[in-house]
Parts: C-alpha cells; structure tokens; sequence
C-alpha cells in the first residue's frame, strides 16, 4: 500500500443511499517488523536501532583522529510526522505529476531517491542550503546545529525556504530523521578519505604549485570524511542479491537525473563492482575506492607534472555507530574487499570495464613512466605535541634519503587553514628550507606554527593543512602532506541526582577557559528529547583566562527509559564545543 495521510468513513448499509460517516484519518507507514514489508528487518534490535532509536553519534575528523559527537535525530517530536508527509507533497516529481508520484509512494527505493534530493535545498527549495566557503554570514554555522527538528521545523516556519546553513553530516541526519519517521531503517555512515571523482573517470587528481601551495583546480577533491546514508530495503528492481544495505546521499555534489540526488546504490553492487547498476553507483563506487593523483601544475606554462600515485589513500575506516551501545563499528569490509589485495585491483579493473574507461585513450591520466617513477627520498610530518585549539602546534618533518649517495633537497612548506572538504581557506604560515641528506640518511626538522599565527585564520571545522613540496636536485619532486584536525576543549555535563519523570532535577554544565586570553559571547545551547521542549539557550558571562564557568539549569522528564542531554558551546575563540550525557529516567 502506499504510504501517508489515509482518511477512514463508515457506511451503513441498512440505510439506503445515506452518505458515508468520517471517522477520521491515520497515517501509514512503512513496517519493518512485518515480513511481507519491503523493509522487513528481521533482526529486533537493529528495528530498534534503526527506526526507533531518536538519538545518534555522527563520525568526524580525519582517518588519523576520528572524533564523533551527538545528534538529536527526534524524528517522532512534535509536528515531524507532519513535515516529513508535506516534505513529500513539495517534491519536482508530485508538483510535475501528483498521480504518478503518490502512485510510488509504496516503494523505498522511490522514495529514498526522492528524498535525497529534497532534503537539500537546490532545485526544489528543499530542507537544507549547503555552505562550505568558511564564511556563514546570513545563517548557522552547520557545525552548531545538534539535532535535525530545529532545522525541519524552520523549514515549515520560514514557508519551505531552505534553511541556511548545512554541510554532508547535516544533511544525512536530517534524511536520516525523515526516513526513520516515515519507518525505513537507515543510519549514518561517515567514510574518511573520501572521495569526490566529478569526471566519473574513478580518479582523483589534485594540484600544487612549486611552492606547496594546494591548487583550487579541476572539480575533484578528496574530503577529511564524507557522511551518507544507509537505509535497509530489497531491490525487487535487481533481484535479491542486491537487497539490504542500500547508500542514499543527500549532500548536493553532482546531479543525476538532472537534479542534485543520490542511490539508492545497492552496497553489494559496490563492493562487488557491479558499477552499471542503478542508482549512481559509479559515483559511490569512487568515494571509497578511487586512485588518486597528486601533480605539480606550473599556472605560467600550463604544464603539469606528476609527484605520485596512490590507489590505497582513498575510503577508509568506514564508521556508524553501533546497535544498541554508544561505539564505532568499522564497516569498510563491508564496502570494498581488504586494500591492496588481488580481489581488491579485480573488483577496481571490473568496474574500469564496466564504465568504459579500460580501452579509451585518457589523454589526462600519468604515463607507465610517469607512474613507475621512483623517488630518491621520503618524507612525512609526526606530530610532536597536543592537537588542541588553542595551543601551539609542534611538527617534525622527517625527511630521509633512500639512495646510496648524497641528495639536495629544496623543500617549500605551507600550512593552510581548510573546511572538512579540505578547501584551502586562509594562508596560515610558510617557510622554505634547503637540505643535504647523506646516503640513507634521515634528517628531524622542527616546525612550529604558534595559536596566535593560526587563531583568526581557523574555520569552525578547526581544520589545517601542512604540505612540504621537496625538489629534489636530479630527482623526481615529493610531496609530504598532513591533514590536520584540532580537538576542542572538553566540556562536562553532570546530572545532579535521580531524573524521574515530571520531577525537576538539577543539570550542571562545566566548562574551562583553556587559553590565556579572555572568551566573550559565550552561548550555551541544550536540547534533549523528552528531557527538554524546544531548545534551552543560555548566554554565560565572559571567561578570563583559565576561568571555570559553571552553569546550572533545571529539567523536567516527561517520559521513561534512556534519554540524551546534548549540549552545544560556542564563544569568540571556540566554535561548537559539544557533548552529551545518557539520563536513565
């Protein structure tokens, strides 16, 4: 049956022609306990998990420091039912054919592709606008939202205008909110490394100029982290091997179809490389398994060099949270069969096939020569103190000489502040050095960039990223690079006795200033379903240097069993610092 608003009447027969009594109306969902459903999970906790569950942990920061944090997803709060029905209603497909659109409303899969798209706000005046110049003026900063009804409900408030402003995480949670509403499973996935292969040709190239500096050329790019979707439904369109997991993403990247949507992918197709299947498999498939390419672009000459290649950069450490528990659950076997094995460069020349891409000429793609360059040193960045905003940051690049004689080596350093996407914001710091390495030598060189260079020139996503281009005299060029992502200051939330249901208890929030300058505009943001109704906002006096702030606030629980405290604090220096707290009610 199709889902949504239903209306239900009753006619008595014994009357003659009277006309029908309106009982009312119900909606219907979809039945993920029920085994006739298309989304029949037949495993109870993960329908608990998957549907139920109101609350989630999104994972973030890069491959070498995952962080996570707290989503209030609230999908069954308030007036959600009723935005996630009309969200349906505002689709390009109801508004161009209303009868054919309803008619497919029974069907996940139609749904799931329709939603993705209209959970961002292009083409359709959807939910959500993306935003990732660093620059949030005219909204919210995507990383201060912490859960998805604040931003439905703005939705429906401003007459269906997009609501400003959201990066990938907000987007999957938003659609992950919807989808559990209207009773598809679905989670969130969080891919590091991940790629954004434009050109469809399973390759990622990226550019640097002579002195190190990342190139904002050609549309491919390789994110810290990407985060999607996952919603569990069969595929009667490709037969029973490719049911289960199927990958929708609502983050606006490239349009298919025409408009900004994506999936559903079938996950087996993607790991079994089945790229000519439908939905944007292609485009999935190079996310977590493309090759990548690193080139030397010189903007007078035009002509480009390639530093490397890499085919085991990309899709790693693929993360959701766990059924049941607050935990990471690595997935990435799930996804691709184990980096650098046979079966692996199998699946990766099936799917070359598949797309096309095996037989034509790539008149942009590395010569075997340029690829089987070997280079005479290596180099990389270790990290040599605390990774914290607000604190000086210590290097070492090591550079050593794999060759038995003497080399010299010219080496360019930048560090850049970046978004997650790894869009080069502001210039941070450079500095050159020249070195002479003995044979097999390995040289330790100090770098320090202090919190007073890098301060005003960080995003809210406290993102840097370090790049040294060494010219090596005879040699080929190397390229040392390092993604770096800050951690915030921590920030405690501790409940002050037994939380019973309509008893008011005490909350305390604590937090310390951890530089020596003052904060200002400090605001504190708490949300927390069946804890709190709507959103509590608390403006906190400045903080001197090192001062401890401590803000109390009461809480009155209306329903049992396992709620979430989630909170947000932000000031001049520090954006969305957040935690949550587990209140057994």
């Amino acid at each position: 049956a199709v889902i949504g608003r239903y209306k239900l009447s009753v006619q008595s027969t014994s009357s003659g022609s009277s006309s029908p009594e309106a009982l009312g109306t119900f909606v219907l969902l979809f039945n993920p306990w029920s085994p006739g459903d298309d989304v029949f999970m037949s495993n109870k906790a993960e329908c608990e998990e998957y549907v139920l569950e109101e609350f989630g942990i999104i994972f973030a920061g890069n491959q070498h420091r995952i962080n996570s944090f707290g989503w209030n997803f609230g999908q069954f709060q308030g007036d959600i039912l009723n935005i996630c029905l009309s969200m349906m209603d505002r689709s390009l497909n109801y508004r161009q054919d209303p009868a054919t659109d309803v008619s497919h409303r029974n069907d996940p899969k139609y749904l799931g592709r329709v939603l993705s798209a209209m959970v961002n706000g292009n083409d359709d005046q959807g939910v959500v606008l993306g935003n990732w110049s660093g620059n949030y003026e005219g909204g919210k900063s995507p990383s201060s939202w912490i859960g998805s009804g604040e931003i439905l409900q703005s939705w429906k408030k401003s007459g269906f205008k997009p609501v400003r402003y959201g990066q990938c995480w907000v987007f999957a949670a938003v659609l992950t909110t919807v989808l559990r509403c209207l009773g598809i499973p679905t989670r969130t996935i969080t891919n590091f490394s991940s790629a954004h292969d434009a050109d469809g040709n399973l390759r990622v190239d990226e550019f640097y100029d002579a002195s190190g500096n990342h190139l904002n050329r050609g549309a491919d790019s390789v994110w810290n982290f990407h985060v999607w979707n996952e919603s569990w439904f069969s595929r009667s369109d490709l037969g029973p091997s490719y049911s289960g997991w199927q990958i929708l993403d609502a983050t606006p990247q490239e349009e298919s179809g025409g408009i900004y949507q994506c999936g559903p992918a079938s996950r087996n197709a993607i790991k079994e490389g089945d790229v000519d299947l439908d939905y944007d498999c292609p485009f999935v498939f190079a996310e977590v398994n493309a090759d990548c390419m690193y080139w030397n672009y010189d903007p007078a000459t035009g002509k480009k060099t390639l530093i490397f290649s890499k085919s085991t950069l990309i899709g790693q450490f693929i993360s959701t949270k766990a059924v049941g528990r607050d935990d990471r659950v690595d997935i990435t076997n799930d996804y691709k069969y184990e980096e650098g094995s046979r079966k692996e460069r199998d699946i990766f020349k099936k799917a070359r096939k598949k797309l096309g891409l095996e037989d034509k000429f790539d008149p942009t793609a590395p010569t075997p020569k340029e690829i089987e360059q070997k280079p005479d040193i290596s180099g990389k960045f270790k990290m040599a103190g605390p990774l914290e905003v607000g604190k000086d940051l210590n290097l070492i690049l090591a550079l050593a000489n794999l060759q038995p004689d003497v080399k010299t080596v010219h080496v360019n350093m930048t560090a850049w502040s970046t978004v997650y996407t790894r869009r080069p914001v502001y210039e941070i710091w450079k500095d050159s050095i020249s070195v002479t390495l003995s044979p097999k030598e390995e040289k330790h060189f100090p770098i320090k960039i202090s919190y007073a260079e890098y301060q005003q020139q960080l995003t809210t996503d406290n993102t840097i990223q370090i790049t040294a281009l060494c010219h090596v005299e005879g040699g080929i060029q190397v390229l040392v690079q390092r993604d770096i992502t800050l951690d915030n200051p921590d920030i405690d939330i501790q409940v002050l006795g037994e939380a019973k249901v309509n008893t008011e208890v005490d909350v305390e929030v604590v937090f310390t200033n951890p530089i020596d300058t003052e904060v200002t505009n400090c605001v504190l943001q708490v949300e927390g379903n069946d804890l709190l109704r709507g959103i509590l906002e608390i403006d906190i006096p400045p903080l001197k240097a090192s001062e401890k702030s401590t803000t109390k606030f009461k809480v009155t629980p209306f329903e049992t069993g396992s709620k979430h405290l989630l909170v947000n604090f932000s000031c001049d220096k520090f954006a969305d610092v957040k935690a949550f707290k587990t209140v057994n009610v």
